[in-house]
């Protein structure tokens, strides 16, 4: 981005003013005076001040729905070359990360955001959002084994929280079956199912606190409405 552009994006003042602060040596780019038009900054990595003063271009926030597909993995680049999540949200504005994890065999909902504040608040569990996903699973879960989903399961790095357990339709040789938590530990919902005898065939997230996949296709993602966005937040 020009110079006199970025101090017009934060707010200093107008292209054409930003010229003339310039040309008055009135601004620095890491530490160095800067007196040249043409010049063009990073507004990522770059320091830029003018009288001293530290200025940034507020990026805006962008919050977008994500319906995952099965066979992407959920970070912004993959070593080995696999699609992500983000390959799907290309035309998205902002630069955005997800909000939390799926994993690559599983589908359904992903939040993502460049609001770090929110994401951290979706994510840690002292806030407790609630997660809801389908599992299909092997044979039909008795009234049993749903109960000891929903008072927790010892897993290999411990007992997970209470959860929500409902048998959704029972058949063989597989079940659907709702599972709700309110933790994000790795694979979580699949060690829960495998740890009382119900290994997963297929699973997707089809709740993300107050947002849905509703209405939604494979592969389609939207922007969240304003009343969603407040809904987050609160």
């Amino acid at each position: 981005m020009r110079l006199q552009k970025y101090l017009s994006a934060a707010g200093v003042c107008s292209r054409r003013a930003g010229e003339a602060l310039i040309k008055d040596g009135r601004v620095k780019v890491n530490g160095n005076v800067v007196t040249e038009m043409g010049v063009s900054v990073n507004p990522e990595s770059d320091r830029v001040e003018v009288d001293n003063r530290l200025v940034k271009v507020e990026e805006k926030k962008e919050y977008i729905l994500l319906y995952k597909p099965v066979g992407y993995v959920t970070t912004a680049k993959d070593p080995f070359g696999r699609p992500t999540v983000l390959d799907l949200a290309k035309d998205a504005k902002a630069r955005v990360f997800p909000v939390g994890r799926l994993d690559i065999n599983t589908s359904g909902l992903l939040l993502l955001t460049n609001d770090g504040e929110l994401a951290n608040r979706l994510t840690h569990p002292s806030y407790g959002v609630e997660k809801e996903y389908l599992a299909r699973v092997h044979d039909i879960p008795d009234a049993q084994t749903l109960n000891r989903l929903a008072q927790g399961v010892e897993l290999e790095d411990g007992m997970t929280a209470p959860a929500q357990a409902r048998l959704v339709k029972g058949g063989r040789p597989t079940s659907l079956v709702s599972l709700v938590i309110k933790e994000g530990r790795n694979r979580q919902v699949r060690r829960m199912l495998e740890a009382v005898g119900h290994p997963v065939v297929a699973l997707k997230r089809v709740r993300f606190g107050s947002l849905t996949i509703g209405g939604m296709k494979v592969g389609e993602w939207r922007r969240l409405t304003p009343d969603e966005v407040k809904r987050l937040l609160k």
